[in-house]
């Protein structure tokens, strides 16, 4: 059992929870909790740090995967919670291109540009998987998605939504656009998004939380859309605009 925070080990973990370098450098992102540990895919798990109670409590979950055990004040070093649940696990990061977001029969894509709120991009991840979505296409100054609050936000959906940074999101969607695809804005000025077909192959894009969309972005994009609001609200936060959009194309693909 490791029962010192200056083991080697054990501060490697830490430099790579406080630091997105770090962790990029390393190729490796991290997860907390029993929930995200059982659903780590085998080939991307590289090792996982646990209290002596959570292995005895979960011993079949270790089968085949390196770990070490480590005492409960070393647990809550690593940890990037208030209250530890006794498992850190490092994975590996995965690696998609456009092409692979653009895969899918009849693609359902996100492209999110700016968003600053680990919160929002976490749960935009977890909505994506339950609403069909089968892509992420995300601007450079975009969150980091390996941030460990990211992370834990998804609740395991950061290991099967395929994602992907892009250095020119305004290019990429002009070039989807050309190639067929159907892409909106959400945008104030936009017209009511249920007078839209979503059915065929579709991409929404969502702005900053405080600036909204880019103009450039907005121009590149086939129609401009909005949510309609009563009271004095004016808009939604990016997830909440994200999900209401998602949910709409799948009942029009599934239900309609």
């Amino acid at each position: 059992m490791i029962t010192s925070t200056a083991n080697q080990k054990v501060r490697n973990v830490v430099k790579c929870r406080k630091n997105g370098k770090e962790r990029r450098r390393q190729d490796v992102f991290l997860v907390e909790g029993l929930r995200m540990f059982a659903e780590i895919p085998d080939e991307q798990h590289v090792e996982t740090f646990a209290t002596e109670e959570f292995y005895e409590k979960n011993t079949e979950l270790f089968e085949n995967r390196t770990y070490e055990l480590v005492a409960e004040h070393v647990m809550e070093a690593i940890s990037d919670t208030r209250t530890p649940q006794g498992v850190v696990s490092v994975v590996r990061r995965y690696h998609y291109a456009v092409e692979d977001i653009c895969r899918a029969d009849n693609p359902l894509i996100m492209a999110l540009e700016n968003l600053q709120d680990p919160g929002n991009l976490g749960i935009i991840l977890r909505t994506a998987e339950g609403a069909g979505v089968t892509g992420i296409l995300l601007s450079r100054d975009t969150v980091d998605v390996y941030n460990p609050k990211v992370v834990r936000a998804t609740m395991g959906s950061v290991f099967r939504v395929p994602f992907c940074y892009v250095e020119d999101l305004t290019g990429c969607i002009g070039e989807l656009g050309r190639a067929g695809y159907h892409t909106y804005s959400a945008h104030l000025q936009g017209t009511y998004f249920y007078d839209f077909d979503y059915r065929n192959p579709t991409v929404f894009c969502i702005g900053n939380e405080g600036s909204g969309l880019s103009d450039a972005l907005t121009d590149a994009t086939e129609h401009r859309i909005k949510i309609p609001m009563t009271g004095k609200v004016e808009s939604l936060n990016a997830a909440t605009a994200s999900t209401v959009l998602m949910y709409e194309a799948m009942r029009q693909r599934i239900f309609k």
